[in-house]
């Protein structure tokens, strides 16, 4: 089992920051009226999967990392948006979108699978829009003994995930 450090050494982050690195560089190709719009946008959404997840793992409360993790996966949705729109506009060609679509929607599981398994450490579960909590963590500050089974968690989702190749339905074009 691989050690957790730091934020840096979550699979998900590490993958997500390789992913803006490479959205900025595609981005930068779009026609200049589009610097700072579609490609403005585009990149600090890209940019933000990778922060909010950062910024969520300094925290001492596991529902502000929790709340951090849906916020980054809200980001790698709207990352996915505006993918959608510059290949609807012809900015990078199918084979361009369905590497970063594919890539996106394994980061979106990896985050999902890591909210699961810190909701089964804390006790809660989700059922639609209802929330049941089996015992209430939220203003406890983290033992370390709570710390190394919630890195521990963390370590087995992050085993769980090697992005899986999949080719999605690329949006219709404009």
């Amino acid at each position: 089992m691989a050690r957790l450090n730091s934020f840096r050494d979550l699979r998900v982050y590490q993958e997500l920051r390789r992913l803006h690195l490479a959205v900025n560089e595609e981005s930068l190709r779009f026609p200049k009226f589009e610097m700072f719009e579609l490609g403005s946008q585009l990149r600090r959404s890209s940019n933000a999967a990778c922060a909010i997840l950062a910024e969520g793992w300094g925290s001492t409360h596991a529902n502000i990392y929790l709340e951090a993790i849906n916020r980054s996966k809200g980001e790698v949705r709207e990352t996915q948006h505006h993918l959608d729109m510059a290949y609807s506009k012809h900015y990078f060609d199918q084979p361009r979108w369905v590497e970063f679509d594919a890539a996106y929607e394994a980061c979106d599981k990896m985050l999902e699978r890591l909210h699961e398994r810190l909701c089964e450490w804390r006790g809660t579960t989700r059922t639609g829009y209802e929330v049941r909590e089996t015992t209430s963590r939220y203003g406890a500050d983290r033992d370390a003994g709570e710390w190394a089974t919630l890195v521990a968690l963390m370590v087995d989702v992050m085993d769980e995930f090697a992005p899986s190749p999949s080719t999605p339905n690329p949006p219709p074009p404009l």
